[in-house]
């Protein structure tokens, strides 16, 4: 009966998703480039925040971040909260500059600051990280978790693992493409705005069961908080130590550059903002998700301390604390709800992804080197055609992560592959005037070259000054080698950024107020939680 129970507001949940879906967005033009890739720049700010936090909120936060609480404590919210300012500085200094030059993807952005070039190897370098890491590592978190929250291996009677991990990721990966390929962005974002909601709740139920659990029969919340935090003190310190995966001094290098570029130039994320109605609207959208990220760490931080309380000696692997957290606190015919919230935030980065993909490959590869002279109809189409190949490709290789000792961390140092290159060369071409593209195109190469070799070749002397101080080290030498080749052989002329009036720039009257309560949120989070002690261990 519990099963059955489950199973139904599953069904019920997904289903009423995919009707309302499909009821804003029936009249949606989806055969323009514009139309399709853009939503028609007709997104506001409510759709965007919603998009935006669901995006982020996907199965590989849900799951992996929890999972490095699960070991780490509450040290690992620095991913959470440090995300608050980046989205202000997007919000302030990027937003403007992006929307000013009425771009669908950043390569283009780099197009009209550098040259093609810098677009085409920006367009590859994305396609690649998108194919390769980002979408298998979406598919797998999800279909871990999912099994763990609705026990999959019951339902359809297999008992091999292997299998139910192969058969739950190509379901996932399924219904995700068919919202992806077929919808557009206003589609994704629509269904991103509607399961949003069933997210956030589902996580704060999970957090709301799980301190009860905490704190037995009979006992309140603040019995559950106060006997977690009793317990478990070294859990609760928001400075991170040596040994931990986010040491302290490593928040201003690398892991506050893994944030700004995913936050302020990752084309997956931004690219709702991007068809924003006008830039008030998008900084709307940026800033509300904002103050909703600083409440992320209820649902992906909390979970994983109160997993490691319940379940500290029970040897459990850390990236199936969450599922099995969910499993037992929430009621059988929540559990189902949560699942199918689930399902819609793996739907949402998978789909966001996968759409992204498919603009750059349009937009970047078909319609400037492959056919110049296409017609929207078939730009939209090349998308839709080379979407459904990186989806098959994704579902394919993603159960072949089930090795990885640490998705999250997995995840976050594939990532610096090409977000300090391609973050690098966007911010000195937003600060500079002289920067010429070679300098740009030298950066992205070598950039990525040398990343690469530090974490295949050269792994050992990396982990000596930390992955997050390398990538720190590497951002500020990509940084001085474009500025001494801008001093060098700098452009004929500076560049000056042109207005393409898409939108109407007039900022938003609370932005920077709104930006400035965010930062002093995050430095008072910080501040009630610290214990520096852990430092001198």
């Amino acid at each position: 009966m519990d099963t059955t129970l489950t199973i139904v507001s599953f069904v019920f949940f997904t289903g009423l998703v995919g009707a309302l879906t499909y009821y804003f967005t029936r009249g949606d033009n989806h055969e323009s480039s514009e139309g399709y890739f853009l939503a028609g720049r007709s997104l506001t700010g409510g759709v965007i925040a919603g998009s935006l936090l669901l995006t982020n909120l996907s199965t590989e936060q849900l799951v992996a971040l929890n999972g490095a609480a699960f070991k780490d404590g509450i040290c690992v919210l620095a991913w959470e909260v440090l995300a608050a300012v980046a989205m202000v500085i997007m919000a302030l200094f990027f937003l403007p500059r992006f929307l000013k030059s009425g771009i669908a993807t950043v390569p283009q952005y780099l197009e009209q600051r550098y040259d093609t070039g810098a677009r085409t190897i920006t367009t590859l370098i994305f396609i690649v990280a998108y194919a390769g890491i980002l979408l298998p590592i979406i598919l797998y978190t999800g279909a871990t978790g999912l099994s763990g929250i609705l026990n999959i291996k019951e339902i359809v009677g297999i008992a091999n693992d292997t299998t139910v991990l192969w058969l739950t990721v190509w379901l996932v990966g399924i219904i995700g493409s068919i919202y992806a390929i077929f919808g557009g962005l206003r589609t994704v974002a629509v269904s991103d705005t509607i399961n949003g909601f069933g997210l956030l709740v589902g996580g704060v139920m999970i957090a709301y069961f799980g301190l009860h659990a905490v704190a037995g029969e009979g006992g309140s919340l603040a019995d559950g908080w106060n006997t977690l935090v009793t317990a478990n003190p070294d859990k609760f310190n928001s400075i991170g130590g040596n040994k931990q995966s986010v040491p302290f001094f490593t928040l201003f290098t690398g892991v506050a550059l893994l944030n700004l570029f995913y936050w302020c130039t990752n084309q997956q994320i931004i690219q709702r903002t991007f068809g924003a109605s006008s830039l008030k609207e998008g900084q709307k959208g940026v800033l509300y998700a904002g103050f909703l990220k600083i409440l992320g760490p209820i649902i992906l931080v909390l979970p994983g301390v109160i997993a490691y309380h319940l379940y500290a000696n029970d040897n459990i692997a850390a990236d199936k604390a969450y599922g099995t957290l969910v499993s037992d606190v929430l009621p059988k015919p929540l559990a189902g709800f949560f699942a199918a919230a689930m399902v819609g935030a793996i739907l949402s980065s998978f789909n966001s992804a996968l759409n992204s993909t498919a603009t750059l490959f349009s937009l970047g590869v078909y319609q400037p080197h492959l056919n110049p002279k296409a017609t929207q109809k078939q730009v939209v189409s090349s998308g839709k055609w080379f979407g459904t190949a990186i989806a098959l490709l994704a579902m394919s290789t993603a159960p072949l992560l089930a090795n990885q000792d640490s998705i999250f961390g997995y995840l976050q140092k594939m990532n610096g592959l090409y977000f300090i290159p391609i973050f690098s060369v966007v911010l000195v071409g937003m600060l500079s005037k002289r920067v010429p593209a070679s300098a740009a195109k030298l950066a992205l190469i070598v950039g990525f070259a040398v990343i690469a070799l530090g974490y295949f070749v050269f792994d050992e002397l990396v982990d000596r000054v930390h992955e997050f101080h390398f990538l720190g080290i590497v951002f500020v030498s990509l940084v001085v080698l474009m500025l001494v080749i801008g001093k060098i052989s700098p452009r004929a002329e500076d560049y000056v950024q042109q207005d393409s009036k898409a939108v109407d720039l007039t900022p938003w009257a609370w932005a920077k107020p709104a930006g400035f309560c965010l930062v002093l949120f995050v430095l008072s989070l910080y501040a009630y939680f610290a214990d520096f002690s852990v430092l001198s261990h």
